[in-house]
């Protein structure tokens, strides 16, 4: 088991790691719309909060040796489902031949009550 920790994403806020490499699976903690160069919340628009989040999933993906071809799951969080068009089209540009699995939940409230928190797991 390997812990995977990268400046070019945001650090955990709390006892968790970026990413956790097991068995040749990575595991990637939910990220949220941090700013990993000031440490601060991107505002705006669903769709500029989720490109902050796949933007820090890319980067911890790569610290891990991996990328978004890679991914076999992932977990999208949003605080309102009313946002679910907006946040797939930034999303799905990311993986526009490989489709992974996928699971969209709303929930209540969301770290920092950001609109939107993903996670994912990848191959190596």
């Amino acid at each position: 088991m390997k812990v995977v920790a990268t400046d070019t994403a945001p650090k955990a806020i709390g006892p968790y790691s970026q990413a956790i490499v097991a068995n040749g699976m990575v595991f990637v903690s939910g990220q949220i719309p941090i700013d990993p160069a000031s440490g601060n919340l991107v505002e705006g628009s669903i769709s500029d909060q989720t490109k902050q989040v796949m933007s820090n999933l890319a980067a911890i993906l790569e610290a891990a040796g991996a990328d978004f071809s890679k991914v076999v799951k992932t977990t999208v969080y949003l605080k309102d489902m009313g946002d679910f068009t907006e946040m797939n089209e930034v999303y799905g540009s990311h993986f526009p031949d490989h489709k992974p699995a996928r699971a969209t939940v709303q929930v209540a409230k969301l770290p920092r009550d950001v609109a939107v928190e993903i996670d994912c797991i990848a191959v190596l």
